[in-house]
């Protein structure tokens, strides 16, 4: 198999798209689910192909200089390959969110009325190095009868490109047309431009990624988005924090996956708190290597600590770096989380019932959490299911969007000659 250059237009694959959406719409849940296993299948059966691809694409960003958390994102393994495909195979065992009577009543005329979820149509996928996201977009939105239409970053081009052939190869061989599953091959920018204005044929635009990419999208798009955004997660140690907990939690909201988007980018510490622990929090951020960017106070406690700026508070470092703020109180751990942070995921760690329940009915976030860490933002860890991306806005979906956030609802009504 080799790199399918662009020779098509963006409006053609769109057209292509939201054909293939008409049918799509019209499968059966054993259809669909029966195109899962054989793309599946077809992932674990092209693995050599697939990582030969993958390595033209690392190569070419160890050449460029990229870090080691933009690597780890672009890079892709036999393990992975097949993880990609596992989570294929799971969303055949998910209920399929398209067809299902959500209400039905009769209206003293004698109308029948059903609300009914159906698939949003043509969902367009932009997203940068992140060559999972091919997969596991495609398979949420078939499953959920939408065709989609993927525009990937240039740094995972070779990869995306692979998936995507592996992708057609696996639906040539069902009853799903490939042209479900279009992939944007163009590394010009006005591309993306372009598929941001195609109200016509998508419906809806997902972007996922830095905050740059998501501010573009948003500004830009005239089609409608739902917005996946910037994950600047803080943690808030109050001062009835258990520090077994406290420091627990820290370690793992920044260092188990600092790249993504639920990891922690600021600890806010009750004054009181950090007096009283601060060897600890001391020796438990230098053994875990994390650099830490701190007010004043902090600095003062804390080894090595640079001074923050205003950067450092609004900054997704997605690294092992992390502000420290030091707080007088919960009113201003909740004044600083309100102007720098992103409404993704907050938590506060606390012994102390009354204070937890005034965090969480107060902080504007998709989710708010009480001793536990931020990392369980996710379609999976909190039960819902593969998720096509976080949404951190407040219309149609918010927090970890699953299969039926890819949907939308139809009004079906049945009459016997009603007039008005």
């Amino acid at each position: 198999m080799t790199l399918l250059m662009e020779s098509q237009t963006v409006e053609d694959q769109a057209i292509k798209a939201k054909k293939a959406a008409n049918v799509l719409k019209m499968l059966d849940t054993k259809t669909k689910d029966r195109a899962l296993e054989k793309l599946a299948d077809e992932l674990e059966a092209n693995i050599p192909y697939i990582l030969d691809e993958n390595a033209k694409d690392l190569e070419a960003g160890r050449k460029k200089g990229y870090d080691e958390a933009y690597m780890d994102r672009l890079k892709l393994s036999e393990s992975r390959i097949k993880e990609l495909s596992g989570g294929l195979r799971k969303l055949i065992d998910l209920e399929d969110p398209a067809g299902i009577i959500q209400e039905k009543w009769e209206l003293d005329n004698g109308l029948s009325a059903e609300k009914v979820s159906v698939p949003l149509g043509v969902i367009g996928m932009i997203y940068e190095a992140r060559p999972n996201v091919t997969a596991d977009a495609a398979g949420l939105a078939l499953k959920s009868g939408n065709a989609i239409v993927l525009k990937g970053g240039s740094s995972a081009l070779y990869s995306n490109q692979a998936i995507v052939n592996i992708l057609h190869q696996g639906l040539s061989k069902t009853d799903i047309p490939e042209d479900a599953v279009q992939f944007i091959s163009s590394t010009d920018r006005k591309a993306a431009q372009e598929l941001f204005t195609m109200k016509e044929y998508i419906d809806v635009l997902i972007p996922r990624g830095g905050g740059a990419l998501i501010h573009a999208v948003v500004e830009n798009a005239t089609v409608p988005v739902l917005e996946t955004g910037v994950g600047n997660c803080h943690i808030y140690v109050d001062k009835h924090a258990d520090s077994e907990k406290a420091l627990s939690i820290i370690v793992n909201a920044k260092t188990d996956r600092p790249a993504v988007c639920n990891a922690a980018e600021t600890i806010i510490v009750h004054k009181e708190w950090l007096s009283a622990n601060k060897d600890i929090l001391n020796e438990t951020l230098k053994r875990n290597k994390i650099k830490v960017h701190a007010d004043q106070a902090a600095m003062n406690v804390l080894d090595g600590a640079a001074a923050a700026g205003e950067p450092d508070w609004a900054d997704e470092y997605l690294s092992l770096d992390v502000a420290v703020k030091t707080a007088e109180n919960m009113e201003d751990a909740i004044h600083h989380i309100d102007r720098y942070g992103t409404k993704h995921s907050e938590a506060i760690i606390t012994e102390d019932a009354d204070s937890a329940e005034e965090f969480l009915n107060r902080v504007d976030a998709a989710a708010v959490y009480h001793n536990a860490s931020t990392r369980f933002t996710d379609g999976s860890a909190l039960g819902f299911g593969a998720e096509i991306g976080i949404s951190t806005q407040k219309l149609h979906a918010r927090g970890p969007m699953g299969l039926p956030a890819l949907t939308t609802t139809k009004l079906k009504l049945k009459g016997n000659g009603q007039i008005r």
